[in-house]
């Protein structure tokens, strides 16, 4: 009967040296798992820094070594909380690993995944981004929070920011210098100018604008935005419904989908899907129960057949 509790779970990801006993050593030290409560803490890579023993003594934390992908089924999982008896499980993912396997194959069901933690050392991001993309984005997709570190002021942290967002947009996403100091409010420099009442996005603007909305949807209300998009409907749609859509490539040629908000128009049902039209939108957000935020959602007063970009896949690197 124990083992069928659920049972709070913290990952910590990212790639080797990526500062993910760090980040893990600083939350004990913080106190937050401080109220005598028993945790397993499975360790799948060892970096350079460990945890002091006393540390996780005082924490109650049980380290257990987990050596290869191989060894940590769903069996395994359940004995080790036969074994234990934690009243929550940390764990310090290998950056190798598949997090979508490990996710929703391993991890018991009753393993309740409450935050996850990706760590990123900035000074190697670059080389990680250029070669292991998809290792990576899969990290960011599964994310709460991801902490970039061992930033300087050269950094182009608004790129790395735009790379997170683009794969999860409820990420929360910060920076932290060699000095310690951290910052999140990093200002996008978009190329277009959000104090008008009006504003024409450009072809190659329609990913930044997409990111800005998403995040601050306020900022645009009541606003005009022109755009161009590929009509999207589907048979939930309703008659007045379609989506002015782009093809976005978040990770790799074979993760192209199609991005968009929903879009009111009174001759919706009459679209030809797939089409390529030119809208002129108004903004007016919407308070989400579900994420507890605001979304934004689009009005049309003109919508008109248009010829296609000349790159139809948006970026957002």
């Amino acid at each position: 009967m124990f083992g069928n509790r659920d049972i709070p779970v913290y990952l910590f990801t990212g790639f080797l040296e990526s500062g993910k006993t760090t980040c893990i050593k600083e939350i004990l030290e913080e106190g937050n798992f401080e109220d005598g409560l028993k945790t397993l803490f499975l360790i799948t890579e060892e970096g350079e820094k460990e945890i002091d023993e006393n540390l996780l003594q005082y924490n109650k934390v049980i380290p257990v070594v987990v050596e290869d992908e191989e060894d940590l089924t769903e069996e395994e999982c359940n004995a080790l909380v036969k074994e234990y008896k934690p009243a929550r499980i940390m764990m310090e993912v290998n950056g190798m690993w598949n997090m979508a396997k490990l996710i929703n194959e391993t991890i018991p069901e009753n393993w309740i995944i409450v935050q996850t933690f990706t760590t990123v050392n900035a000074e190697t991001f670059e080389m990680y981004i250029n070669n292991m993309k998809s290792l990576l984005m899969e990290h960011f997709k599964q994310s709460d929070l991801v902490i970039f570190n061992r930033c300087t002021q050269e950094m182009d942290k608004a790129s790395m920011r735009r790379n997170v967002k683009a794969i999860n947009r409820r990420a929360q996403v910060l920076f932290e210098s060699e000095d310690g100091s951290v910052e999140s409010n990093i200002e996008e420099e978009l190329p277009f100018d959000v104090t008008k009442s009006e504003i024409v996005l450009e072809d190659d603007d329609f990913g930044l604008w997409y990111l800005d909305v998403s995040e601050h949807p306020e900022k645009y209300e009541g606003k005009t935005i022109l755009f161009k998009g590929q009509v999207y409907r589907n048979r939930t749609f309703p008659p007045d419904a379609f989506v002015p859509a782009r093809a976005a490539m978040t990770c790799c040629a074979d993760d192209i989908a199609k991005i968009g908000f929903i879009c009111h128009y009174n001759e919706a049902e009459k679209l030809n899907i797939d089409d390529w039209v030119m809208v002129s939108v108004k903004v007016k957000p919407e308070f989400s129960k579900k994420n507890q935020s605001l979304y934004p959602v689009l009005w049309a007063d003109k919508v008109e057949a248009a010829e296609p970009p000349e790159e139809e896949v948006v970026y957002f690197s």
